[in-house]
């Protein structure tokens, strides 16, 4: 099965289920769904940066500070945070990853996605996947600060990283 085919839940803007439809679908047609972010850090504290491939149906061959994805129809945000970690670091063992918050993504131009956000460590060595991933590295803080402003990321991505700093900042 392709990713276009993969079935996902279809939400309300009260993530409340509504329907379901195969995911290229529900990007053609800006329908609602769900989606895990993750902050993978490893053992020194840097943070997990890749460059998506360009065959990614969303998003090709930009930046991004998460692993994550599509929350499949019927997986909870927990189950999918764990699947889709594991699955595009490469590696299996991960501690589960921590749940921090939820929001709602909206780009207002047809794609929209509740949002849960999560972090994990990785002190396992990754191997990630290559039809996922072109390049990747752990970069300090403030490295990917930098680049903030030099890459084109993944703009959920910088969504959810500024709504993480923000939350962090509050305590």
């Amino acid at each position: 099965m392709s990713a276009a085919d993969e079935i996902l839940d279809i939400v309300d803007e009260q993530d409340r289920v509504i329907g379901r439809s195969p995911r290229g679908e529900a990007y053609a047609k800006g329908l609602r769904h769900r989606c895990v972010f993750i902050e993978a850090r490893d053992a020194q504290g840097r943070l997990f940066v890749h460059r998506r491939t360009p065959t990614k149906l969303v998003f090709p061959s930009r930046y991004d500070m998460f692993v994550g994805g599509v929350v499949g129809a019927g997986e909870s945000y927990d189950d999918a945070a764990l699947r889709e970690a594991e699955e595009e670091l490469g590696v299996s063992g991960l501690p589960r990853p921590a749940y921090l918050f939820k929001f709602l993504y909206d780009d207002g131009a047809g794609q929209t996605w509740w949002s849960a956000v999560y972090e994990v460590r990785c002190e396992l060595p990754v191997s990630p996947q290559v039809e996922e991933v072109a390049w990747h590295d752990f970069l300090a803080e403030a490295e990917v600060e930098r680049r903030l402003t030099e890459w084109a990321w993944v703009p959920d991505g910088v969504a959810a990283y500024e709504r993480l700093r923000a939350y962090r900042a509050a305590g």
